[in-house]
């Protein structure tokens, strides 16, 4: 039966059993079929039928026998094909320009593309993302299976950027504006949840609860709960940068004072660390402590069991992360952080492209 108590159509479970085959091996070097049936509670005809569907759409191949170690022939090991398919991924969230990328599906970047915006927003800036995916898509040399967005501000589950003040954007229509250009699959989320789903997808296997924090020019976080990422039915939730931190602080981008971004976002810290005079780990720690205290309520209402930074390393690593973590730990029960982690991106330079790499992978092949 399906969730809403319809009965579920013969269709609908091949697809749902495909996806599951193709999130077993997407995490491991290569299983055998009977090995996959055991991992997937298939029968192996199934397994059978749908390898040999995949292998056909060239998206798992043969990777060699198995290991010694059993008796008779070796079995066949399946392995996912990573070069299928391209995925078309962009990076919203500079401001002064767009980035793009080609990817395969492990996330390895084939081309890279910058345009500048110059200043352009509104419909103006919006010509120039759909301009730069369709370059990109242009450009693969394999078959695209779909084009991967984060893009800042309010985002809902159609693509349509309900909210993004710095662009001009006021409920455009941008996923359906990138199909007019591109054709193949158009999926569209925020910068900070895209690369929420990337440092699921591809980051440690078997974080299923965890908080990716971006600071940039403002300050956003993704959020993962039982391995599905949280909107709120806002499509706000993450929204911490604008959470007030300092009664009476610095005057905000939202008109108020105070907010979490006047004290931890990268422009503010810059200023700051430019003054004559002022210590770089006074600066550093005040604004770690400040993105501690916002998050502790996080960690401790969700239970989650990472957070991840993701920013200029020389201003995320070391004094900003320390008291980033001793703040959570601080203003929270010793049992919420005992198994707690916290760390800085892997690839932060570019999270939000392998964002919208995450972002297609899940909605089209259904690897989450």
């Amino acid at each position: 039966m399906s969730r809403d108590g319809e009965k579920a159509l013969p269709e609908h479970t091949r697809k749902s059993n495909r996806s599951l085959i193709l999130r077993t091996l997407f995490r491991c070097d290569g299983m055998s079929r009977a090995d996959l049936a055991r991992a997937t509670g298939l029968t192996r005809v199934s397994v059978s039928r749908i390898v040999d569907d995949l292998a056909a759409e060239g998206l798992v191949r043969e990777s060699g026998p198995s290991p010694e170690g059993r008796v008779g022939k070796p079995s066949t090991l399946i392995a996912l094909n990573p070069d299928a398919y391209h995925v078309v991924t962009l990076d919203l969230s500079a401001y002064a320009e767009l980035s793009g990328a080609i990817m395969n599906l492990d996330g390895e970047v084939v081309h890279a593309m910058s345009v500048p915006t110059d200043g352009a927003r509104g419909a103006a800036l919006l010509d120039r993302v759909c301009a730069l995916a369709a370059a990109l898509v242009k450009r693969s040399t394999v078959r695209v299976l779909g084009v991967g967005v984060g893009s800042p501000g309010v985002v809902d589950t159609e693509g349509v950027v309900r909210e993004a003040v710095a662009f001009d954007w006021h409920d455009l229509e941008v996923a359906a504006a990138i199909s007019r250009a591109v054709p193949v699959p158009v999926h569209v989320a925020n910068d900070a949840n895209a690369a929420a789903l990337a440092a699921r997808t591809y980051g440690q296997p078997g974080v299923d609860n965890l908080a990716l924090v971006r600071i940039g020019q403002g300050i956003g976080s993704g959020v993962i709960v039982g391995g599905a990422l949280v909107t709120g039915a806002r499509f706000t939730a993450g929204e911490i940068g604008h959470v007030l931190v300092e009664e009476g602080g610095a005057v905000c981008r939202c008109g108020r004072r105070g907010c979490l971004e006047v004290v931890a976002a990268v422009p503010w810290i810059r200023e700051r660390l430019a003054e004559p005079g002022v210590s770089p780990d006074t600066v550093l720690a005040h604004a770690g402590r400040a993105l501690g205290r916002v998050l502790a309520p996080v960690v401790a209402a969700l239970g989650l069991e990472q957070v991840v930074l993701s920013g200029p390393p020389e201003i995320v690593a070391g004094v900003f992360l320390d008291e980033t973590r001793a703040a959570i730990e601080h203003h929270s029960l010793a049992i919420v952080t005992d198994d707690f982690e916290i760390r800085v991106a892997v690839r932060g330079d570019d999270i939000v492209l392998l964002g919208g790499t995450a972002l297609v992978v899940a909605e089209e092949l259904g690897i989450r």
